[in-house]
């Protein structure tokens, strides 16, 4: 009997499928670990991303590859049902064994990293979750593929057509659940603008400090800041393109007011929140603050300069 032959059709459709698969296996298991870190916060994180960039990516990624694959699949299934020799094609059989390499070494390299992240003090429950997700997701796939490789789907289509079924659940209850942790794009959208005036009156606090060491007085308006050398012109609130609320309320007190969208202490999300920064470089020092923690609508941040701290610059 001749080989049956592969057509680029053939081809094409295999390896679209797999790296379709295996960067939906790769982004699956990345937003799992993902949840699983938000789930059970380690304190020793110092860093959060405010903007859930990986969750993001990761859920795009699910979104458009994993009907790609589906697609693929259904394309290849079609093929093979009109003619029983396709199965025997050197590019599937290829292909199965590189995944069922891939499944096989995703395992030993994550388990590897995994104890490796315990070992390194690493949260119980999270290293357990974690291992678990790796075991249901690269196990079960290798042994998906385990059996599509000895022909046990087609002897058995309609548990194959149930194993899809219940793969597809699964995907989207994961894209969905992300949807609860990052919130909606118009929402992360509001959050960007809170953490942008956030950046802005830290600008401006550090410019006032800087104001008034060099004048031993504060501004009485924010456009006293204004230096057409320098270069610094003061910014306006991006989203109502307004200005930002400025009063001096001492010789060396002042405060700063804006609005905003959301109440930073209740979102569960942690953003990264920008603190008081000093002409030396210190976060913090000299000025006698909390965080830039605001609520929902116009907040304002009362400040007091500490001249033991930030002396008057000597004049020439």
């Amino acid at each position: 009997m001749d080989k049956p032959k592969v057509t680029p059709k053939d081809f094409f459709l295999w390896v679209g499928a797999m790296v379709a698969l295996y960067v939906s296996v790769f982004s699956l298991v990345s937003l799992l670990f993902d949840y699983i870190n938000y789930a059970y916060p380690d304190v020793l994180n110092t860093y959060i991303d405010p903007y859930s960039s990986s969750m993001r990516y990761e859920i795009a990624s699910l979104i458009v590859l994993f009907p790609v694959f589906m697609f693929l699949m259904r394309l290849i299934r079609g093929d093979i049902e009109r003619d029983a020799m396709k199965k025997d094609i050197w590019v599937r059989r290829w292909v199965l064994f590189l995944t069922l390499f891939v499944a096989g070494a995703t395992i030993v390299i994550d388990l590897i990293m995994l104890i490796n992240t315990f070992l390194g003090g690493d949260l119980t429950t999270r290293f357990g979750l974690k291992v678990l997700v790796v075991f249901l997701i690269a196990g079960g796939g290798f042994l998906h593929f385990l059996a599509d490789l000895r022909g046990y789907w087609a002897i058995y289509p309609k548990r194959a057509q149930m194993v899809g079924w219940g793969t597809g659940v699964l995907i989207l209850v994961s894209v969905v659940a992300g949807f609860f942790i990052i919130g909606s794009p118009g929402q992360m959208r509001l959050f960007r603008f809170d953490d942008q005036k956030v950046n802005d009156l830290t600008m401006l606090q550090y410019q006032i400090v800087n104001y008034w060491q060099q004048k031993e007085r504060l501004p009485l308006a924010l456009s006293d800041l204004e230096d057409p050398i320098s270069g610094f012109a003061v910014p306006t609130d991006p989203q109502t393109e307004g200005s930002y609320r400025y009063e001096k309320t001492g010789a060396l007190s002042f405060k700063l007011c804006a609005d905003f969208n959301a109440d930073s202490r209740e979102d569960s999300r942690a953003r990264v929140v920008a603190v008081p920064i000093g002409v030396d470089g210190m976060v913090g020092k000299g000025l006698e603050t909390e965080a830039w923690q605001h609520g929902v609508g116009e907040t304002c941040f009362e400040r007091t300069i500490d001249p033991e701290r930030y002396p008057p610059f000597k004049k020439q």
